[in-house]
């Protein structure tokens, strides 16, 4: 024995303990970093916040993409035919339009405000190509949800969600929440039958307004900012993007807010915190319970070990990928 707890007991006790005292905690950052440009599908340019590397902070998410561009040459060329296995995909829309197609015969086309979350399970080949609007914008955000082993060979689904049937509360202090998965104030997101059972809010504050937001502490966290800026509750100080500046010639470290582009990433904890800066901040908020389990990644095909990503290399191989 060496001493240490299981994560699944640490977190436990932890939840008890806090039930018992009967207080909040809240998450400190880990740490604050910025999306990296990435080109993927034939030629798309988009930002990775996170993802293709260690998976242990953000179990039992896989990758977040950000795909907000202003220049449709930077993105009419999409994602062609390409194989999923073993994960599920959720395509939020901010504006413009994605049609998308699968080999199992499905076809439509995301607008503003739609979300598809689309369990790829055992298998299936995807096409998804980015429109823009009539302004040529096109922004929204693909995260990767992992599977467990017992579901990674499930029958695949979709799972279109309407941007008028995402609920939207607003609270007494002008804070607005989208619920597109999970529960939330009372109200519950659209998309259903999840295997991690996570949370996904699309959250604005108001200018200059700290909020708390609750977060259950047997949840991975994080959050990504895509408008305004603001700073995030480190135990009882803010917590913002370090960064370097010259100040009558000498180096100083400083915590500028975490804006546009910027990962937060949580630790353990039941709530978050944010203060808002002068033009308020809106950003996703999303949470899942860890499967901790071994990832084994091939591109959008991702197992529990290499001799299941060699399987279904095998047969993307021999046509026997997708299952009837």
């Amino acid at each position: 024995m060496n001493g240490s707890f299981p994560l699944k007991l640490t977190i436990r006790l932890a939840s008890r303990a806090t039930k018992v005292l009967g207080l909040m905690s809240v998450r400190p950052v880990k740490r604050i970093v910025q999306s990296k440009p990435t080109i993927e599908g034939a030629g798309v340019r988009l930002r990775r916040a996170f993802g293709f590397g260690e998976t242990s902070e953000t179990d039992p998410f896989l990758l977040l993409d950000d795909f907000r561009n202003d220049r449709p040459a930077d993105y009419l060329a999409g994602f062609p035919w390409h194989p999923h296995r073993g994960i599920e995909t959720i395509t939020y829309v901010l504006s413009g339009t994605v049609e998308h197609g699968d080999s199992l015969g499905n076809r439509g086309t995301l607008g503003s405000g739609d979300v598809q979350w689309m369990t790829a399970g055992r298998g299936i080949m995807h096409q998804e190509m980015p429109q823009g609007d009539s302004q040529g914008r096109m922004h929204g955000f693909q995260l990767w949800a992992n599977l467990p082993s017992s579901l990674k060979m499930t029958p695949p689904r979709y799972q279109d969600i309407k941007g008028a049937d995402i609920p939207e509360i607003v609270d007494d202090d002008g804070t607005r929440v989208r619920v597109v998965c999970g529960e939330f104030w009372g109200k519950k997101g659209p998309v259903d039958g999840v295997a991690s059972d996570p949370r996904y809010l699309d959250v604005f504050v108001p200018p200059n307004m700290r909020k708390t937001l609750k977060v259950e502490v047997e949840r991975h966290a994080f959050a990504y900012v895509f408008e305004g800026d603001g700073k995030f509750a480190s135990s009882s100080r803010p917590f913002g993007v370090l960064s370097e500046k010259q100040v009558d010639g000498e180096e100083i470290l400083f915590r500028e807010p975490a804006g546009d582009r910027s990962l937060v990433l949580f630790d353990a904890g039941d709530e978050i915190t944010v203060q808002a800066g002068e033009q308020g901040i809106r950003f996703l908020l999303v949470s899942g319970k860890p499967i901790q389990e071994p990832v084994a990644w091939y591109g959008p095909i991702v197992m529990n070990s290499q001799a299941e990503l060699q399987q279904a290399v095998s047969e993307l191989r021999d046509g026997t990928f997708i299952k009837r």
